[in-house]
């Protein structure tokens, strides 16, 4: 009985353990592409704050690094760079001691003087959506061109495209070209749909896309998921909650038996 007991007691631990919120990670400002020398900064947002979540990341030159220890002043679950560098370049996420968020986003820095202010996170479908181009120098609202997928989609006077209630096709790789000035690096822009029960994609851009193309296998690797261990552990416990009722059915039968 006792036996059973402690199988019941691990079972509601697993259960709860496995029903925890996860955090999201937002970046200040709001853009998915920055200038070599711009402060950066990125917050862990969840409800539960008592879970200790931490920025991490993973970039061309870099495996698994956590915000302080190679890049990044921590300041609680945020963490901000002074002057982010080209190398920063990468994906980054949430994690906490002993779960990790399943929601990344992909920063681009370039040491050029023109980028596209887009979206860092997953738009919804039949929202407006603006993109920028924008200059390191004043002024930075000039004349620019907008490409999706590498096929000119409008030229825009003032430096600012809006797609307006955008659906699953405006989905794709964009960049802008400033006459004079030169091109922006190109970002992937997710559009999730509306009304849905399930979390958004992750703002990395699927593997036929450029950026960045090597960073998907080490995070995939050091990042497994938590609900397929929780399933597992769930199972391994019903199973032995099964076999131990299994067992102790005959035994209750036999001493009725006798009596």
């Amino acid at each position: 009985m006792k036996e059973t007991s402690v199988l019941c007691l691990l079972f509601l631990i697993s259960v709860l353990s496995c029903t925890t919120n996860q955090a999201r990670l937002t970046v200040s400002p709001s853009s998915s592409q920055f200038f070599k020398g711009d402060f950066v900064s990125l917050s862990c947002e969840e409800d539960d704050s008592s879970a200790g979540w931490t920025v991490k990341r993973s970039t061309t030159t870099t495996m698994i690094t956590l915000c302080g220890t190679e890049w990044g002043t921590p300041a609680g679950s945020s963490c901000n760079i002074s002057s982010i560098s080209t190398s920063d370049s990468g994906l980054y996420w949430c994690e906490s001691k002993n779960k990790a968020s399943n929601k990344m986003i992909s920063i681009t820095v370039t040491g050029g003087s023109v980028i596209l202010q887009s979206p860092v996170l997953p738009v919804m479908e039949g929202d407006d959506v603006t993109l920028l181009c924008k200059t390191k120098t004043t002024p930075s609202n000039l004349p620019a061109a907008f490409y999706k997928d590498g096929s000119l989609i409008r030229k825009q006077p003032t430096g600012h495209m809006t797609i307006q209630h955008v659906s699953r096709s405006d989905e794709g790789l964009y960049k802008c070209d400033i006459s004079g000035h030169g091109e922006s690096p190109s970002s992937w822009i997710t559009v999730t749909e509306r009304n849905t029960t399930t979390p958004p994609p992750t703002s990395t851009p699927p593997p036929t896309s450029t950026p960045p193309r090597s960073l998907s296998p080490p995070v995939l690797f050091v990042l497994p998921s938590v609900g397929s261990v929780c399933v597992v552990l769930l199972l391994l416990l019903l199973v032995l909650l099964v076999k131990r009722c299994v067992h102790r059915k005959p035994e209750d039968q036999e001493k009725n038996w006798r009596r």
